[in-house]
């Protein structure tokens, strides 16, 4: 009897978040770093950890674990820089100022509402009565006790706590059942717990990692797309011909700034986890030739994108795509032989079904649907082919879409895959060693620039808005260049010029310019880039220009949310 087909599935999550710091005063200006440690970071750890026989790779961006690492030192400290946190933990909610109020309604209510409000009837309330007091044309803010905020701020943070802390710790179990009235000790209490769990996220996955059941990949510092650092032009090969660009044809040294957002995020994963990465996931998959070779002149042994950038490629490269058996699952390598690293393609379809059509369905279901999709992959294989399958996403995002934060769809897909006979999950570094040793990988000769969103990079250039935020960096980034080269900044003042710099370069605020994303979200966005280019300018002992005062984005009162929260939050 023949041995069963043999399937290698290559599950990647991907970790981040944008810098949300104050580089003049420390302060954080969004809680969401802490939050999603808090929730989505904590369970997927657990899933992990109850399940030893599943591997994955966990994408950590170094922004965010310095992040993490700066909310640690808050709460080893004292001295909290974020001010959800100082309201959390405040002795006197009845006192809070006008300012204080409104951060507590606005921020309070940011959050899925059929999943993360409503399933909580004390909860609920609290809402219902905002909304009433705002229907009615009234100032809500100064009918609301301090016994309504500390309530409602107790209660934002419990609805941010991840299933599997609900399930093992009796304060959760104590808040949620008691519902209202909570004490400053208890809200304190249960700053405690935050502080437990997100000052030991990064040191949860470093066990992880150590065990072997986890490689931890990295992502360029700041998460910038990395094509468009090289050149804005390459961005053209899968969009429209008339889609308008940028005046400037290039983001000025910006293969200098590339090579440094690699090294520094090498740097950073091996100090904290004392190896270097073998791999980078590129910001929102977004790869072009040369930045796969750049990767790979510094030593990245492979990286990943999207099918619909395989597609494109293997089309520009003369090579067949109407097999996408053939075609999808398996690695190639990208770049000349001097040059070249091992390129994983996600798996459109199965990705995107865990990112937004599960959270519909029954966990149980969900996940025998994925396996049956699997199994399917496995059959049409030929008999001495084993197909590697990418499903690469998003860790965070999703999982507040799904009921229980995707508890029973994530428990259920792992214990399926830890008693499966014949599909075998599997790390990109574990794939790209047995490659290396089995079997020749297929060459790809060309690689059309695009990234996992659309497969071009319509997402972050080519619209007015999107150019009219490079040109302000370009011109920032030129302000910069000509006070470095002056050599009037002392050391301590240009690495901190350096650090705003990386912030200003991020993917993020390019990706919510446009009028198809949500007002709130987009101007919230607008407000902090404008104000970190601002912040460059003076750490470069200039005066801002005018132009940051004005709004680059305004989005769409009624554009859809259903996208656009996931990055929000």
């Amino acid at each position: 009897m023949s041995e069963p087909r043999q399937l290698k599935l290559v599950l990647l999550w991907h970790m981040h978040q944008p810098d949300f710091r104050d580089h003049v005063t420390g302060e954080f200006k969004q809680p969401w770093v802490y939050l999603h440690a808090l929730k989505d970071y904590s369970d997927m750890a657990a899933h992990l950890e109850a399940h030893p026989q599943v591997k994955v790779v966990v994408n950590l961006v170094p922004i965010l674990l310095d992040q993490l690492e700066d909310y640690a030192d808050q709460f080893a400290t004292g001295n909290l820089r974020d001010p959800l946190l100082r309201l959390l933990a405040c002795e006197d909610l009845d006192a809070v100022g006008r300012e204080e109020r409104k951060l507590l309604l606005d921020q309070c209510f940011r959050s899925n509402h059929v999943k993360m409000i409503e399933p909580f009837a004390p909860y609920k309330r609290l809402r219902d009565l905002f909304q009433f007091l705002v229907a009615q044309g009234s100032d809500a803010g100064r009918y609301l006790s301090g016994q309504y905020l500390a309530d409602l701020v107790t209660w934002y943070h419990l609805s941010w706590t991840g299933e599997t802390l609900r399930r093992e710790r009796e304060l959760v179990v104590q808040l949620m059942t008691q519902g209202e009235g909570f004490s400053l000790g208890q809200r304190r209490a249960l700053f405690d717990l935050i502080g437990e769990v997100v000052s030991g996220t990064i040191d949860r996955y470093r066990r992880l990692a150590q065990s072997g059941q986890v490689e931890l990949s990295t992502t360029p510092y700041h998460h910038p797309i990395g094509p468009l650092l090289l050149e804005f032009d390459s961005a053209r090969e899968a969009m429209a011909d008339d889609a308008p660009f940028p005046r400037a044809n290039a983001y000025p040294g910006g293969r200098s700034r590339l090579i440094w957002h690699v090294q520094a995020a090498q740097s950073s994963h091996a100090r904290r986890f004392d190896q270097a990465p073998a791999g980078m996931w590129p910001a929102e998959g977004a790869v072009s030739l040369s930045f796969c070779e750049l990767l790979a002149e510094q030593g990245v042994t492979w990286a990943a994108s999207g099918e619909a950038v395989l597609l494109n490629s293997l089309r520009k490269s003369k090579l067949p795509t109407d097999d996408r058996m053939q075609a999808l699952y398996r690695p190639y390598r990208v770049g000349t032989t001097g040059h070249a690293l091992i390129c994983f393609f996600r798996d459109e379809q199965l990705s995107d079904l865990i990112g937004f059509e599960y959270k519909d369905w029954h966990g149980g279901d969900a996940a025998a649907d994925f396996l049956h999709r699997l199994e399917a992959i496995q059959a049409q294989a030929a008999q001495d082919e084993t197909p590697v399958v990418s499903v690469m996403l998003d860790g965070e995002n999703a999982w507040e879409f799904y009921p229980y934060n995707g508890y029973y769809f994530l428990h259920s897909l792992y214990d399926a895959l830890s008693a499966h006979a014949s599909i075998r999950t599997a790390t990109c570094a574990e794939i790209v060693r047995e490659t290396a040793l089995t079997a020749e990988v297929m060459q790809l000769p060309q690689v059309v620039t695009g990234s996992w969103v659309f497969g071009n990079l319509s997402t972050w250039i080519g619209s007015a808005d999107k150019n009219r935020a490079w040109e302000l960096l370009i011109s920032a980034k030129q302000s910069y260049d000509l006070v470095l080269a002056s050599g009037r900044l002392s050391t301590q003042e240009a690495e901190a010029a350096a650090r705003q710099l990386a912030a200003c370069e991020g993917s993020d605020w390019f990706w919510w310019f446009g009028d198809y994303n949500p007002a709130e979200s987009v101007q919230s966005f607008d407000r902090l880039f404008r104000a970190y280019l601002a912040n460059l300018y003076r750490m470069l002992k200039l005066t801002p220009p005018p132009q940051l005062e004005e709004p680059i984005s305004v989005g769409a009162a009624h554009a859809r949310t259903d996208n656009a929260m996931r990055r929000a939050a």
